[in-house]
């Protein structure tokens, strides 16, 4: 059973690749990251549980930053002022 969550947490996260949508894709990754951290939690693997965790709140912070604000990106640039 560990083995197929193992299998079913890669196939979620390499197929997160796929997404054209920013959005779907860190979605995606998100449920792809929880899948990890359970399989971690499984195998008493640490890095594994740390690793995904950083994963989905990298994640979830892009994804809410910019679907919450209209869809623009989490980071802006900010740009040089033009010469006078």
């Amino acid at each position: 059973m560990t083995q197929i969550l193992g299998w079913v947490a890669t196939a979620v996260f390499v197929g997160s690749y796929f997404f054209v949508k920013p959005a779907a894709l860190r979605a995606v990754q998100m449920i792809g990251a929880v899948l990890w951290i359970v399989y971690g939690i499984l195998i008493e693997a640490t890095p594994v549980i740390a690793a995904n965790a950083l994963v989905f709140a990298a994640a979830a912070w892009t994804f809410f930053a910019r679907n919450g604000n209209g869809g623009s990106p989490a980071v802006t640039a900010v740009a040089a002022p033009e010469p006078k």
